[in-house]
């Protein structure tokens, strides 16, 4: 009798320890199941074609408001070449288109990193090429204002380039010996500060 009763409690135990461990089992496989989340995920894709969307109108704009000084170089390589062939009335009247060119920029398309030197520059540059173009018949005084004139050409040209490939030449003799350079769309030497009297005085310093 003592036996059947022993026998009895050492079942009731095991079943109580059975049905805790299965309660623990189900608690734990509950906890770490795992959450799969793809909404954030979807929205984050999205985010990144609206920033590559953005970037793409933000170049196109700026590809639309670039600057060019393509005119004003073809307006300067016009007045040098007059110089060239001691030519002052065509000087002059390059040195007025060139004014003209200058006072039709419009500086708001200028990159406003770039704006505050380029007004610097075209400032000194316009009144070279005002000084030029009012005084026909005075060669000499005309070339003064075309050394001052080729160095802020050949600063606009390092600044936002030509489009065109082009040549800073040197002339030791130009400005009372002290020499000066000019831009040309040549190779061949032809020197705007000496014109008839020595045409080829001269060297090339290097491609711009």
């Amino acid at each position: 009798m003592k036996n059947i009763i022993l026998s009895a409690i050492a079942m009731a135990f095991v079943l109580v320890s059975c049905n805790q461990k299965n309660k623990e089992g189900v608690t734990n496989s509950e906890v770490s199941e795992p959450v799969t989340q793809t909404e954030p995920i979807h929205e984050h894709q999205e985010g990144d074609m609206h920033d590559e969307a953005k970037s793409e109108e933000v170049a196109t704009t700026a590809d639309q408001t670039s600057f060019s000084i393509k005119e004003i170089v073809n307006n300067y390589l016009t007045l040098k070449n007059a110089l060239t062939k001691d030519d002052t009335n065509g000087a002059a009247d390059a040195g007025k288109a060139l004014y003209a060119t200058f006072n039709k920029v419009n500086s708001n398309s200028i990159d406003a990193t770039l704006k505050a030197g380029y007004l610097d520059i075209a400032d000194d540059a316009k009144e070279s090429a005002e000084h030029i173009g009012d005084n026909a018949g005075k060669l000499d005084h005309q070339r003064e204002h075309f050394v001052m004139l080729s160095k802020d050409i050949n600063d606009l040209i390092k600044t936002f380039g030509a489009g065109q490939k082009l040549y800073q030449d040197f002339c030791p003799m130009a400005d009372d010996g002290k020499g000066a350079i000019w831009i040309s769309e040549t190779k061949e030497i032809k020197n705007p500060y000496l014109g008839s009297k020595m045409p080829k005085c001269g060297t090339i310093k290097k491609e711009l």
